[in-house]
């Protein structure tokens, strides 16, 4: 496994920063945000900004491990909504280098409650999604989200048999499942087996009530979670995210929160007896 962060807890941050702050401390790999609100907006990238993100990657060593690219899969407007994310899996296609095949995520979008009545959709969706992505060469990671209409451990498995492509993943979150009360254990021998990509965050409490925190900061038990997905065959990035809550503080410092999550999760590592690929 490899540890890695994600610039969606960097909105402002200019990327060569991000980068080159990312991977001083020694993360190896660095997910890139690409939606609206974020400086590596896909619409605002020109072509030399998408060449120079590229070098500022292989330049410092680092992985491109993955594009956040959250849309709301239920919203109304599906013609944009799917025109916005096939932009963001043209944008991993350019980005990406021999031997990759870089993963795009989002969450479903919708309701707890409307799984049932929405579920079609979100298979019909991710589907046409998914087979874009196959003819780029690329892939779509869907995240179940607390909250959101997949948020349950039996949708994801369910949705994934469903949709039945080579080209879509799992992008497991195991915080969406601790802060639902479900057994840690459990949840990833279910998920790890069929997800290539993650992210971690810290957190406390339980949904509805429940706090997204930064690494070391709740209550992540960090170390039985690497070693769970070691047993699980897991073998990616293991990427840290910083949740819009922690982000609204107002002392928010976007480089302090990358260099305390990877002091965390780098001893954890140790802890754990798992040697980084």
């Amino acid at each position: 496994m490899k540890l890695s962060y994600s610039t969606w807890g960097m909105p402002t941050v200019p990327i060569e920063t991000a980068v080159k702050h990312c991977a001083a401390l020694g993360f190896d790999g660095l997910e890139l945000t690409v939606i609206p609100g974020w400086v590596t907006d896909a619409a605002h990238l020109s072509p030399a900004d998408r060449r120079e993100i590229r070098q500022h990657y292989d330049e410092n060593k680092i992985d491109l491990c993955g594009l956040s690219g959250n849309v709301d899969l239920l919203g109304p407007d599906w013609n944009t909504i799917r025109a916005t994310f096939s932009s963001y899996l043209d944008l991993a296609a350019e980005l990406q280098q021999s031997g990759e095949r870089l993963i795009v995520t989002t969450t479903s979008g919708g309701a707890a409650p409307e799984w049932k009545e929405k579920r079609s959709a979100i298979v019909d969706r991710l589907g046409r999604l998914a087979e874009y992505a196959e003819a780029n060469g690329v892939m779509v990671g869907i995240e179940p989200h607390v909250g959101s209409a997949l948020h349950r451990p039996e949708h994801a498995l369910w949705m994934v048999e469903q949709v039945g492509s080579d080209a879509l993943t799992l992008h497991f979150d195991i915080s969406h499942f601790n802060v639902q009360g479900l057994p840690m254990d459990e949840v990833i021998e279910m998920l790890a087996p069929h997800a290539l990509h993650t992210h971690v965050k810290d957190e406390r409490g339980r949904a509805p009530e429940h706090e997204f925190l930064i690494p070391g900061e709740g209550e992540m038990d960090y170390i039985g979670y690497l070693k769970a997905m070691q047993a699980a065959g897991y073998d990616g990035h293991i990427v840290v995210e910083i949740s819009l809550m922690v982000q609204r503080r107002p002392d928010y410092d976007p480089l302090a929160a990358a260099t305390q999550s990877y002091e965390v999760l780098a001893k954890a590592f140790e802890e754990a007896g798992i040697v980084r690929s």
